[in-house]
C-alpha cells in the first residue's frame, strides 16, 4: 500500500502554520486576491506548509481552496479567530482583510503580513475618505510586512506607517482555455458579434471600474459601420444605472453578468477595454496580454508597470482618448497583430507563479527567524 510522501519541513522542525485571510467585499478582494489566494495555498502545501483559507463561502465553491491543499474555513469572525490560534503566520489580503485578521490576532503575537491587492483613490464623501485613511493607517501599522502588489501601493503603505513594506507582484494563474476551431465563431454568435468587432471589459459593476466613462465612449462607436459591440462580463451595484443607459442612448453594449467562461470570451474578442480608475495588477489586463488581445487601458496604478509597451494606455476619465485609442485598433488589424505578439513577450517578464510562492515564504521564513 502506498502513499504520497509528505514534504519535510527543514531542519526538523514542526510545519509552518499559516491562515490566510480574505474578504468579499470592495476593491481589491475580488476575483484577482481570491485566485492569488487558490495558487498561493496550492503552493505553500506542495512545500509542506499547512493552509487555512478563512474567505467567504461562496468563494469555496468558486476557487477550490480545498482542492489546492488547504483547509477551509468560513469567514465569520468566530471562524477566524479560533483559525488564528495556534497560527505561526496570519496573512490578509485585501484592507478590509487586514482590518478584520488585526482583530482577530489583538492580544497574539503573531505575526501578520498583509497583501495590498486593491486601494488607490475613491472620490466620494469626505468622512468616507477619512475613514479608508484611518483603516489603512491601522493595517499598514499593525502588519509586521505590508506586500504591495505595485510601486505605487509600497509607497502608499509607507505613507501610512508600515514598519517595512515591499514590493510583492502578483502573478495569477493563467487561463486554461485552448481555442478549437470554431470556437470564436461560435461565441461571436452567442452574442451577436458576427460581422462587427467585439470588444471585451471584465469586472464588478461598481464606479472605481469606470464603466460610465466606457459608455461615454461607447457612444461615438455608433457612427462606425459596422458598429462594434462591447460586452461587459461583471455584476454589481451599477447594472440598473448603466443598463438604463444603455438602453436610453441605444448604445452598442451588452450587460453580461457574471461569466464562467470569460477565458472564451477573450479569445473571441478583437480588443479588451479596462478603463478603471485604479488598478494594481489587473486580472483582465494580465489574462489579455497571456492571450494575445489588444488592450486598451487606463494609465493609473500598476497598469503601465504591468503592461510596459503591450497595451495602448489612455487618461483615466477621457471619454475621448478611450473612444479613439479603441477604433484606431478595429481599423487597423497590423496594429493589434503587433500587439498580440507583445502581449505573450510582456507576460514572459512577470514572477511566475512559482516566484510568487518563494518571494512569500522567504517573508514568513524571515519573520519566523525574528519570533523564535
Amino acid at each position: 500500500m502506498s502513499s504520497t510522501p509528505v514534504p519535510v519541513p527543514p531542519y526538523g522542525r514542526p510545519p509552518l502554520r499559516t491562515v490566510q485571510v480574505l474578504d468579499g467585499a470592495g476593491p481589491g478582494s475580488g476575483a484577482g486576491s481570491s485566485a492569488h489566494v487558490r495558487s498561493l495555498a496550492g503552493g505553500l502545501a506542495a512545500r509542506g506548509v499547512r493552509v487555512t483559507v478563512c474567505a467567504p463561502v461562496a468563494s469555496e465553491g468558486e476557487y477550490d481552496f480545498t482542492g489546492a491543499g488547504a483547509q477551509f474555513e468560513p469567514a465569520a469572525v468566530n471562524a477566524l479567530r479560533a483559525a488564528c490560534f495556534g497560527a505561526d503566520i496570519v496573512h490578509a489580503h485585501g484592507l478590509r482583510a487586514g482590518v478584520r485578521a488585526a482583530l482577530a490576532l489583538r492580544g497574539r503575537r503573531v505575526p501578520l503580513v498583509v497583501t495590498w491587492h486593491g486601494g488607490g483613490p475613491e472620490p466620494g464623501p469626505a468622512p468616507l475618505r477619512g475613514l479608508t485613511r484611518l483603516l489603512e493607517r491601522r493595517v499598514a501599522r499593525a502588519a509586521a510586512v505590508v506586500l504591495g502588489t505595485s510601486s505605487d501601493q509600497v509607497d502608499l503603505a509607507r505613507r501610512r506607517g508600515a514598519r517595512d513594506a515591499r514590493l510583492a507582484p502578483v502573478t495569477v494563474p493563467g487561463a486554461r482555455y485552448v481555442a478549437g476551431e470554431g470556437d470564436a465563431d461560435k461565441v461571436r454568435a452567442e452574442l451577436g458579434a458576427l460581422g462587427r468587432h467585439l470588444l471585451i471589459a471584465v469586472g464588478s459593476l461598481e464606479p472605481h471600474r469606470g464603466y460610465g466613462v466606457l459608455l461615454d465612449a461607447a457612444r461615438d462607436w455608433r457612427a462606425l459601420d459596422p458598429q462594434p459591440l462591447l460586452v461587459i462580463a461583471g455584476e454589481g451595484p451599477l447594472r440598473p444605472v448603466l443598463a438604463r443607459r444603455i438602453d436610453t442612448e441605444g448604445l452598442p453594449v451588452r450587460l453580461l453578468g457574471r461569466r464562467p467562461d470569460v477565458a472564451e470570451l477573450l479569445a473571441a474578442s478583437d480588443v479588451a477595454v479596462l478603463p478603471s480608475r485604479w488598478e494594481a495588477r489587473s486580472l483582465l489586463a494580465q489574462e489579455a496580454l497571456r492571450a494575445g488581445v489588444a488592450l486598451v487601458a487606463t494609465a493609473v496604478g500598476g497598469v503601465p508597470e504591468l503592461v510596459g509597451d503591450a497595451g495602448v494606455l489612455v487618461p483615466y476619465g477621457d471619454a475621448a482618448a478611450l473612444s479613439t485609442a479603441v477604433a484606431a485598433l478595429i481599423a487597423d488589424p497590423a496594429r493589434r497583430g503587433v500587439l498580440a505578439e507583445a502581449g505573450p513577450a510582456q507576460a514572459a517578464t512577470w514572477p511566475t507563479e512559482d516566484d510568487t510562492v518563494a518571494q512569500v515564504l522567504a517573508v514568513y521564513d524571515e519573520l519566523m527567524e525574528r519570533h523564535r
